[in-house]
């Protein structure tokens, strides 16, 4: 029982300490993105994101984007990142590589929400295919 209760604690512990470094954002442009990230380390920010205006019986759009931090100030952070979106349809699949870069500001005294604008040139096999630009919100679950 007593290594039931120390396990316990163990997995509780690791739980609070990764959801202080989970965030959430919404990017909105021509597809917009609902981001779902964690914050490894003081520079590191892998982020998965979902499509967030999509029929999906059309097909849906998911993407995984590995952001490094190049510049992490306590109101802004500058990112830049490498990434691959995969865009699953009815009658096809489509894969493209991702560059994101982008700005996050923190503007309020606790530095949980902020907004953040990003462009992200995305580049498939054949030919450059677009370039997103975006803007939107995001919160951290920092710890108090």
């Amino acid at each position: 029982m007593k290594n039931l209760w120390i396990t316990a604690a163990l997995v509780v512990g690791a739980a609070t300490s990764a959801w202080a470094q989970l965030s959430v954002g919404y990017h909105q442009s021509n597809l917009p993105l609902i981001a779902v990230g964690y914050e490894l380390g003081e520079r590191f920010l892998p982020e998965l994101r979902f499509a967030a205006n999509i029929n999906v019986s059309d097909g849906y759009y998911t993407e995984l984007a590995l952001n490094y931090q190049l510049l992490n100030r306590p109101d802004y952070e500058f990112y830049t990142g490498l990434g691959l979106g995969l865009y699953t349809g009815y009658y096809a699949t489509d894969a493209a590589l991702v560059v994101p870069l982008g700005l996050n500001l923190f503007p309020f005294e606790r530095k949980r929400f902020g907004f953040h604008m990003e462009v992200a040139p995305q580049i498939d096999t054949d030919h450059f295919k677009l370039l997103r630009g975006s803007w939107g919100i995001r919160y951290r679950f920092l710890p108090d």
